[in-house]
């Protein structure tokens, strides 16, 4: 039960609905924010960022441990940074690939690709093999900008690109190990001796504000991640509506302890900050001792979250002084109503803007209302591109009309999110930028879904809404599910455990965890005839194959393989049953790190690793 009687909370957050033209006037606001630059326009993120350096000057942009770097100078290193890679060859038009932990020289270096006009490809830190090798052929990058702290996984991937690899340096955590000799080591030397002095605009002088900027790798629903196009337009307005809609000035403090490869991190807080001209606080992995410290040191005011590190924080024992601080709001996704509801109780009457979106997505929602629960509302329909439409999870298709045509959900029916398609020469919002890959943009576009010529972005997520607007994310679709903030593809994870040695057939799928945001992942495996699991091998593999989160937290090993009638594996099923032992007689396994193996399932073990019973899936 939730113990929630607090009055001024209950106030803050419970209260009654909203008016639907005040939700709107805010939503208005916002739109017309985001239609302040215009696509044809000769202007980029490097203008933005030297407009910014000339009006807030010494005020702190980057606050690092002890460091606190003025916009200025975040401005004149990347300014010589530009100097230096573009004596290495890199022109506008060029990628770029980037990895890097959280640290002020991913900023130095982003900034620095954005004066050349060069398009700077986010690569995950904690990607090597195949993935790596396919990350850097997705975005045809041409060089890499890689941090000491991931070069073991450079170096570990067998297959990669013949580019360029120029070392940057990290005092923190340095390469200790031998240095191969296509490493480039030079880049420090080469910025000390680099001209002082801006680098010149005219080399990116013909870029518009659509030209592409980023390229943030996003799961799908089928396959390796893909490298979704971000615009110089649509990276600025996203700071020219946050701006508006958490109503930030100079005087805040941002608190980034997300990945910067990542879009949240690198759109919403960066964006925003450079706008106002307020300060991030960046930190290299999130720290759950260290939070508060954090945020009443620095005296923090804006927080972008997601839902699994508030659980974190909630799970901490109590200690007084908790509401002493100055968090006035926080933005992002995945919080549950209950983690909501504890979050206030315990921390105050912070502005929730809970929301719902993904990097590639040419639609969005915000919940300006601070309603709890809700990832957004669309007050009317009419003023939104965003429609939910009917989806057959069984068959994985959209049910059609009379005429062919898709069907809107009804209230309180679960459906997709789908995001229509606005291509106008002189309107940036609801364009759908795409992939590098035409494939993989071209299978997210849904056409004649209501008439005859038109074009819908599909989500793959699964939202309702009820009477009053308010919308709730369920669930993703198809061959993904979010673990631990990531998106997970169960081909991808299939694809890397399809070689376990006696294995005839496995199926990755999510399951949901009582109290967890997200699904835990889990597999059934049939082994071949005469062949048995191995627990301790098959986790050795998730080991050297998987990055930690894409491990399944769950075995089952099955008797026989269930397929549906078009030859598909059977997941509905199995996700209903998850990992309740009395649903089935198959064998049934928890992964334990303490063993470094899979154990049979017990409680015991399952209240060790922190998680609860299963107790049905309830979206189904």
């Amino acid at each position: 039960m939730n113990d929630f009687n607090n009055a001024t909370l209950l106030s803050s957050a419970e209260r009654a609905v909203v008016p639907r033209e005040q939700t709107q006037a805010i939503l208005d606001l916002r739109a017309a924010a985001s239609a302040r630059i215009k696509p044809a326009d000769r202007y980029t993120l490097a203008d933005r960022l030297e407009e910014q350096a000339q009006r807030h000057g010494e005020r702190p942009f980057i606050i690092y441990g002890e460091q606190r770097l003025s916009f200025a100078l975040i401005n004149a290193r990347a300014d010589r940074l530009a100097h230096v890679l573009y004596a290495r060859g890199l022109r506008p038009g060029d990628v770029c690939a980037l990895a890097m932990e959280n640290r002020p020289e991913f900023f130095c270096c982003w900034f620095a690709l954005a004066k050349l006009g060069v398009v700077a490809g986010f690569v995950n830190t904690q990607v090597s093999g195949r993935p790596l090798v396919h990350a850097l052929q997705a975005i045809d990058a041409k060089a890499m900008l890689v941090g000491e702290e991931v070069l073991g996984n450079v170096l570990a991937t067998q297959g990669l690109p013949p580019l360029p690899l120029w070392l940057v340096a990290d005092a923190e955590q340095p390469w200790t190990g031998a240095m191969p000799s296509q490493v480039d080591t030079g880049l420090a030397q080469a910025l000390a001796t680099a001209p002082a002095m801006p680098f010149p605009r005219d080399v990116r002088a013909d870029l518009r504000a659509e030209s592409p900027c980023l390229l943030i790798f996003t799961s799908g629903t089928t396959g390796l991640p893909k490298a979704a196009r971000y615009s110089h337009m649509r990276w600025m307005s996203t700071g020219d509506i946050m701006e508006i809609t958490l109503q930030t000035t100079a005087h805040d403090v941002f608190y980034c302890c997300l990945p910067l490869y990542h879009g949240a991190a690198a759109t919403s807080v960066t964006s925003t900050a450079l706008k106002t001209g307020a300060a991030i606080v960046v930190r290299r992995k999130f720290s759950v001792r260290e939070f508060w410290n954090d945020v009443r040191k620095h005296h923090v005011s804006v927080f972008q979250y997601i839902g699994e590190i508030c659980r974190y924080l909630l799970n901490q024992p109590e200690v007084a002084g908790e509401r002493d601080h100055g968090l006035r709001c926080m933005l992002g996704a995945g919080l549950t109503r209950e983690s909501w509801q504890n979050w206030l109780r315990r921390f105050g009457p912070i502005h929730v803007f809970e929301g719902w979106g993904s990097t590639e997505s040419n639609t969005n929602v915000v919940n300006v209302d601070n309603y709890l629960g809700a990832c957004g509302r669309v007050p009317y329909w009419e003023k939104s591109n965003l429609r939910l439409v009917r989806y057959d999870v069984e068959t994985d298709s959209h049910p059609r009309d009379e005429n062919g045509f898709y069907q809107l959900c009804e209230e309180g029916e679960v459906g997709e999110a789908l995001g229509f398609i606005i291509n106008h020469p002189d309107i940036g919002g609801g364009r759908f930028e795409g992939y590098t890959s035409a494939e993989a943009t071209a299978s997210k576009i849904r056409r004649n879904v209501f008439s005859q010529g038109d074009a819908y972005w599909s989500s793959g997520d699964l939202l309702r809404f009820d009477k009053d607007g308010y919308l709730y994310f369920i669930d993703r679709i198809g061959d993904t599910f979010r673990w631990k903030s990531e998106n997970v593809s169960t081909l991808e994870v299939a694809a890397a455990l399809g070689d376990f040695e006696g294995l005839e057939l496995i199926n990755i799928y999510g399951v949901q965890v009582p109290g967890q945001e997200g699904r835990a992942g889990m597999a059934a495996v049939l082994m071949q005839p005469g062949r048995r699991f191995d627990p301790q091998a098959f986790y050795a593999l998730t080991e050297t194959r998987l990055p930690r989160y894409a491990a399944p937290v769950f075995v089952r090993v099955s008797a026989a393989a269930d397929l549906t009638s078009t030859f598909k594996l059977r997941k509905v099923d199995l996700q209903r049953q998850g990992y309740a032992p009395a649903a089935f007689s198959d064998p049934l396994f928890i992964r334990d790190d303490s063993s470094r193996s899979y154990v049979p399932y017990s409680a015991q073990v399952l209240e060790r690793i922190g998680l609860a019973a299963f107790v049905g899936d309830t979206s189904q």
